[in-house]
């Protein structure tokens, strides 16, 4: 470019700035329809070309401008549609430090949190702060400094499209790489997610976390609660989550209370059954065909087994917690089948692990019912009958490791 050119491309600028500075609403968002429409996907270089090496006049000018009227959503779309142009543009970070200098992401997060502001717009925040996330620990740090961490989680558990959701859940998995200053502090937030409403939140929080988990030397113990609901979620995505992070969670100091905790859920009691049954959960007693404790019960059974056949370390510890007897208990709820089902399958895996428990299991259960469920043993709740069953909800059947075998059906 010629001398010439570049002093008339420099006045063109300045003309155009002019006018942007002159303008009232509806000149701006006329010029910043023009400027997206003809300047998406550029590199920075190519900005700065356009712009006459002053590019960053206009960026600071549509930040301000975004700043002061954010809250009224005045030409907030075009806003968020043109600061992306700049932020997204290639091979710098220029446009982005200035960003963060002139008060946008501050602005970007105010927006996350602001009631009034459209689903679109909070997703298209989220973008942005993404964008600047992946450019660099110091901009994670920034985010995090700013309380980023707990606006984009509540935008996580509250957002009412899987998009927002997914684009929130991206951005906290981007804060939680290469930025250890803050990792414990994202670990701890998406820990409280867990408890969230919403199942599709639930599934991204359970996502998230297994890969910052495996990355960490500890885990808290406060995580064993919330994990060991979510068995009862009847979203499989959610309860396949939650037992991944189970499976991982087994070389943790939280292990032992992890473990006596899957034990006691297969044996549920009096009192929480009526209790789920006292709180108007039909809708949901119809859409899992039975209570969601049980659903939880039948979970528990599944992610024993799964841990007892990858490690015969926890198979002798659950055996310690007399896991034997509690999934001879789950095998006799005849009002959930999926429970009996993964109950008999973990039972399998202890009958063949010591003949001494395979010949109490066979005392126990009766020889005919013990042929059965050697020959077959996803279908042997088809051949428990009631009075097996009873039998089988009774029993006080101790078989631990350290203590030995004892055995026999319990009064009453």
């Amino acid at each position: 470019m010629s001398a010439t050119e570049q002093q008339a491309n420099i006045g063109k600028v300045l003309s155009f700035l002019r006018d942007w500075d002159r303008g009232d609403r509806t000149v701006r968002g006329r010029m910043l329809n023009s400027f997206v429409s003809q300047n998406t996907r550029k590199t920075y270089y190519e900005l700065e070309l356009e712009f006459a090496q002053i590019a960053s006049l206009f960026l600071a000018r549509v930040t301000t401008w975004m700043r002061l009227t954010y809250m009224f959503g005045t030409f907030l779309d075009l806003q968020l549609k043109a600061i992306g142009i700049f932020l997204s543009a290639s091979s710098h970070d220029q446009f982005i430090m200035e960003f963060l200098e002139d008060g946008g992401v501050l602005t970007l997060l105010e927006i996350l949190g602001h009631s009034k502001r459209k689903e679109e717009e909070k997703a298209e925040a989220l973008h942005l702060l993404l964008t600047v996330s992946k450019s660099g620990r110091k901009y994670k740090e920034f985010i995090c400094e700013s309380n980023g961490v707990k606006a984009i989680a509540e935008v996580l558990a509250i957002s009412n499209t899987d998009e927002t959701k997914e684009t929130a859940q991206a951005l906290l998995e981007s804060l939680s790489n290469g930025n250890p200053k803050y990792q414990n502090q994202i670990y701890k937030s998406l820990i409280a997610l867990m408890t969230c409403s919403s199942p599709k939140a639930q599934q991204l929080v359970l996502y998230t976390l297994h890969p910052l988990q495996s990355k960490m030397r500890t885990a808290s113990h406060s995580i064993v609660e919330p994990l060991l609901k979510k068995l009862m979620s009847l979203h499989l995505e959610v309860q396949n989550g939650a037992i991944n992070l189970i499976l991982l969670l087994k070389s943790y100091d939280v292990r032992p209370v992890l473990l006596s905790g899957l034990v006691a859920l297969l044996r549920p009691t009096k009192e929480e059954v009526q209790e789920h049954q006292n709180t108007g959960e039909a809708e949901i007693i119809k859409t899992a065909g039975s209570l969601p404790v049980f659903v939880q019960q039948a979970a528990a059974a599944k992610t024993i087994r799964l841990l007892a056949e990858d490690s015969p370390e926890v198979s002798c510890e659950l055996l310690s917690l007399g896991v034997v007897q509690h999934l001879l208990f789950a095998l006799g709820n005849r009002e959930y089948t999926d429970a009996q089902l993964q109950a008999s399958l973990a039972l399998k895996h202890f009958v063949h692990s010591d003949p001494a428990i395979e010949e109490q299991v066979k005392r126990i259960i009766g020889r005919t019912l013990f042929t059965a469920f050697m020959h077959k043993a996803e279908t042997l709740y088809m051949n428990i009958d009631e009075t097996q069953a009873e039998f089988l909800l009774n029993n006080s059947l101790n078989v631990t490791e350290d203590k030995g075998l004892d055995g026999g059906k319990s009064e009453g």
